[in-house]
């Protein structure tokens, strides 16, 4: 899978707009904003700011660097590879 990362400015209605397109494959699948000052202990963290499908979460991460965040999106997108069961 390939992923590419683009930055963006984003509007998040606080100081975090330095941001990520993340694209896998050519398809955009996340937003990434780097956290603020304002985030005090957060601040330089990497948060998800929203992911499509399979990214998609009700608790979105935080990352402590650009490495992990694209660990994670890798591990989510990876397709199953568990043997299925028969109905």
């Amino acid at each position: 899978m390939d992923l590419t990362l683009q930055p963006v400015r984003v509007r998040t209605g606080s100081e975090d707009e330095r941001g990520l397109l993340v694209f896998a494959d050519g398809a955009l699948v996340a937003v990434l904003v780097c956290l603020s000052d304002v985030h005090e202990e957060d601040a330089g963290l990497w948060f998800l700011e929203t992911g499509f499908g399979s990214l998609a979460s009700l608790q979105p991460a935080k990352f402590t660097d650009l490495d992990a965040a694209e660990a994670w999106i890798r591990r989510r997108l990876a397709p199953d590879l568990r043997p299925r069961r028969p109905p």
